[in-house]
């Protein structure tokens, strides 16, 4: 029997019972699968293994896929397949089941290659990953088949193999890799780079002469086909991962660059700035006629010259050019301690000369935001729910592992229960989380339908601008957050239960939740009281009805994309989130009594207005006189009376609701307009001037 380590063993326990909470919570159904595969997806992103992994749970005969990606420049596509055991200790995974797993995704790459999307519902998710395969095939560099299993596999995946115009790999993440992953503390699995056995020889390099306690450098000069190799093999996982698929790694060629290395290669060195590159150690072997060349790195990463790398490569697959007279200078930095990479890596970055600067306050305040919401996250409780005096916490990871970490140093198992009393399960999230709901909120839909990284990705390079629009993160702006993300997780689960298995549709959900959710935002001014939300940890009835009103116009809109399009690409672009923007919805008359005061909502369209309704000549005076009120009157005399105490609650709901009854064109009950008309006046005889 095979023995199993206790670490490993209680980190099964952990991630069953993420799996377990996560199904239950989005009440999936069939699918622990489901579950265990986006818990992966998410170690994998941590690990920068991918970006924008979206699950899709396809079986057919002789086949099956579990998830894809393919990456923004287009050259790398990922497919996974699951093999998900739900067993505790871990099993072992035979060789015989991972063959037939690999054999089964590759079964359908191969069956998409040849039209398989035709042989699909539209309405599936799969058909949209065929449709998108089949639209960058030709672009295609690189194709991974990745395995993702909850039991332990003792075998080593097939080798590469080139296939026609495409370099395809397989790889392995089951229960000891993730938990090798979750265990090391680190942001990502280190690239190990043998230059001797990859290149063919060491690349000979100048070693700082002056001993250093804080690092090591080494300056070489590589040729531009090794470089090009190295980047045909490892793609994007060379550059440093914070920030290379959205500032640095397009996939695009610099025209300067381009023209330099077709017209003349011998002097790209004389022209280019070089890479600037890290590692967390070094190989050096001697060469035979004396000095040192680098044969091996551990965590090689290019912090700088992403582009340059990127172009050599596209210059040499798509424009044949010959680079053997072209060469690259490289600083390589080896720092003492590597707990000081994530701080000096930036500043690296920083420095440097690169036609993708970083900028200095957009990194530091990306630490000291992740860090303050950290910290408010450890001493803010949240309010006590359904009558309950027992209050929790909404537990930030920022940095992933945090959250078993400080379980595991709760000690005893009586006192592991009180923390996760205390943390929940269900009210902790990441960084990657944190940035969707800022963004559905901030009506970018496009922008999370990109994925997790990239939506992560933009979010940094705007904190600086987020913060100065939100105003302190403070208490107020943590309770803020918190209910938008309470906002967020709630429709996706009252969309999967109301909207999604009812009507059958099995797809895009994720693209669902954000552009409903954004469109409620924009239609209402961002006026949906937070602090109810958050004082109530839920949602109200009206708005949860309103999800679901909303979700049926999304589903609409997206899946009809311009010319037959593929339904993923087009909400990842601008123009879906402009074009849903034109469509006339009509918000739901219950949810405006539950709007905060401010500028009105617009109302229904004309067309969406009851038939019906009585002339002003035919309405009573007092009627009459409300019905002629503009809503956003109503809605400043709260505000106004709010700020004076002039109004109290129950004038307040009074108000809101002759506001919505104006706004739809629905005329009040003749005893609550006169109230209405008797509140404003008061209001004006103690100086609302409107």
């Amino acid at each position: 029997m095979m023995a199993i380590d206790t670490g490993l063993t209680e980190f099964a326990v952990d991630l069953q019972q993420q799996v377990i909470a996560r199904a239950e919570m989005e009440d999936s159904g069939t699918f622990r699968e489901a579950a265990f595969t986006e818990i992966a997806f998410e170690y994998l992103g941590d690990a920068g293994e991918v970006d924008d992994a979206q699950l899709c749970l396809h079986r057919a005969h002789g086949l099956q896929i579990s998830g894809w990606a393919i990456s923004e420049n287009e050259e790398d596509l990922t497919l996974f397949v699951t093999v998900h055991t739900d067993e505790v200790p871990p099993r072992t995974v035979t060789k015989d089941e991972m063959s037939t797993a690999f054999k089964r995704v590759s079964t359908f790459f191969q069956k998409v290659l040849k039209g398989y999307q035709h042989e699909v519902e539209e309405s599936t998710s799969v058909f949209d990953v065929a449709q998108r395969i089949n639209e960058v095939r030709s672009s295609l560099v690189r194709i991974r088949f990745i395995l993702l299993t909850d039991g332990v596999l003792n075998t080593d995946p097939p080798r590469e193999q080139d296939l026609p115009a495409v370099r395809a790999s397989y790889h392995v993440w089951d229960i000891e890799r993730l938990y090798r992953f979750a265990s090391s503390g680190r942001e990502r699995e280190a690239i190990e780079i043998d230059f001797e056995a990859a290149l063919g020889a060491p690349i000979p390099c100048l070693i700082q002469p002056a001993s250093n306690p804080e690092y090591a450098a080494y300056l070489a000069i590589f040729p531009g086909q090794a470089l090009a190799e190295l980047y045909g093999r490892y793609g994007s996982r060379l550059l440093e991962r914070n920030v290379r698929s959205f500032l640095q790694a397009r996939g695009k060629i610099n025209a300067g660059m381009r023209k330099t290395i077709k017209a003349e290669p011998h002097m790209f060195l004389a022209f280019n700035n070089g890479l600037s590159a890290t590692a967390e150690a070094v190989e050096l072997v001697d060469l035979p006629h004396g000095g040192k060349a680098i044969k091996g790195v551990r965590d090689f990463q290019i912090v700088n010259g992403g582009q340059t790398t990127a172009s050599i490569y596209h210059a040499i697959k798509k424009d044949k050019a010959d680079v053997s007279q072209l060469y690259v200078q490289a600083k390589l930095t080896v720092l003492n301690d590597a707990a000081k990479m994530d701080d000096v890596i930036p500043r690296i970055s920083e420095y440097a000369n690169s036609q993708n600067k970083i900028q200095a306050a957009d990194l530091a305040a990306n630490q000291l935001y992740h860090r303050r919401i950290e910290e408010l996250s450890r001493t803010m409780w949240a309010p006590a729910r359904d009558g309950t005096q027992r209050q929790t916490r909404w537990y930030y990871e920022r940095a992933r592992g945090q959250f078993q970490d400080d379980l595991t140093r709760a000690g005893t198992p009586a006192r592991q229960r009180d923390f996760l009393a205390m943390h929940p399960k269900s009210q902790q999230f990441g960084k990657t989380e944190l940035a969707k709901y800022v963004y559905t909120w901030g009506k970018l839909p496009h922008v999370v339908s990109k994925g997790a990284q990239f939506c992560f990705s933009h979010f940094t390079t705007q904190l600086e601008s987020h913060i100065k629009t939100e105003g302190a993160v403070d208490q107020a702006y943590f309770e803020r957050l918190v209910a938008k993300a309470i906002l967020f997780r709630a429709a996706e689960k009252i969309i999967s239960e109301k909207f999604m298995r009812p009507n059958g549709y099995t797809g895009y959900r994720a693209n669902l939740v954000t552009y409903t959710l954004a469109r409620i935002a924009n239609d209402t001014k961002g006026r949906i009281d937070l602090g109810r939300i958050w004082r109530e940890q839920a949602l109200s009835p009206a708005l949860e009805d309103a999800i679901v009103s909303y979700c049926g116009h999304a589903w609409d809109h997206i899946t009809n994309p311009p010319g037959s399009g593929n339904v993923t690409q087009f909400c990842k672009k601008e123009d879906c989130w402009a074009s849903f923007l034109g469509r006339a919805i009509p918000l739901p008359r219950d949810l405006y009594s539950e709007i905060t005061p401010g500028p009105a909502p617009a109302g229904p369209p004309a067309a969406e207005i009851p038939a019906g309704s009585v002339p002003l000549r035919a309405r009573k005076p007092e009627v009459a006189q409300v019905m002629q009120i503009p809503p956003d009157i109503w809605f400043e005399v709260v505000t106004w009376g709010e700020k004076a105490g002039h109004v109290n609650g129950l004038e307040r709901q009074m108000l809101c609701g002759i506001a919505a009854d104006v706004g739809y064109g629905k005329e009040p009950q003749p005893r609550r307009a006169a109230e209405a008309l008797k509140i404003l006046e008061k209001a004006r005889r103690l100086g609302f001037r409107k």
